[in-house]
């Protein structure tokens, strides 16, 4: 699996890069204890050092490896790193969706349901790529429509670890057949529910629900933790 060139327009060397190493980690390939050499990543990407730094940078400001004389060493994602992900995801969206409960919903509502649509038309054209784009659109818009910019910069801090996390989870998903993803889009559409129904109490627990679900999907999908 690599990074999906899609993805990445836009964006500059060093972050294209990080955005595939990022993966590689996660994902197993580069695994803990590997050092990795500047001049080796330079190499494989036909680049200079420069970006290559920029994308090292980047990885240790997120924890994924720890930066040395000898090389980059990694460090992975624990189980625990995953758990503690998903608790700061859970908080930011509990807080977001209790927030829009007293908020005009009415773009958001339907920019969300434009945003099943085309997860519904992943599933028919076997798009796991485009799955995944969508389901974190499909968060990214709650989080955004608060207008909260602290919990924005939050939500940014970890934002290219959950994408990359969204993307080795759903290749797994897709290959437990429609049903399963049918099963996925159906967790979104109670989120939906939840937020339309204006109910505080009814938004806790529905993000309490989807969350637990999530961090079981999370350590069935990635089996190196």
């Amino acid at each position: 699996m690599h990074y999906p060139s899609a993805w990445l327009q836009g964006v500059s060397r060093g972050e294209a890069i990080a955005c595939e190493l990022r993966l590689q980690i996660i994902k197993g390939t580069i695994k803990p204890g590997e050092v990795i050499s500047e001049n080796r990543v330079a190499a494989d990407f036909g680049t200079s050092r420069s970006p290559v730094r920029e994308a090292l940078k980047a990885l240790s400001n997120e924890g994924l490896i720890r930066l040395e004389r000898m090389g980059a060493v990694v460090l992975g994602l624990s189980v625990k790193d995953v758990e503690e992900l998903y608790d700061v995801r859970y908080l930011i969206e509990s807080f977001v969706q209790q927030r829009l409960a007293h908020m005009d919903q009415e773009r958001l509502i339907t920019k969300l349901n434009q945003i099943l649509d085309k997860m519904e038309l992943a599933v028919k054209y076997n798009d796991v790529v485009d799955f995944a784009y969508q389901d974190l659109s499909f968060h990214e818009a709650i989080i955004a429509a608060t207008e909260h910019k602290r919990i924005m910069h939050l939500w940014t801090s970890i934002r290219h670890i959950v994408m990359t996390v969204m993307l080795i989870t759903t290749e797994e998903i897709f290959s437990k057949g429609e049903q399963r993803l049918g099963s996925v889009i159906d967790k979104h559409r109670t989120i939906l529910k939840g937020l339309q129904s204006k109910n505080p109490e009814v938004v806790q627990q529905v993000v309490r629900e989807y969350f637990a679900d999530s961090m079981q999907t999370l350590h069935t999908s990635l089996p190196q933790f």
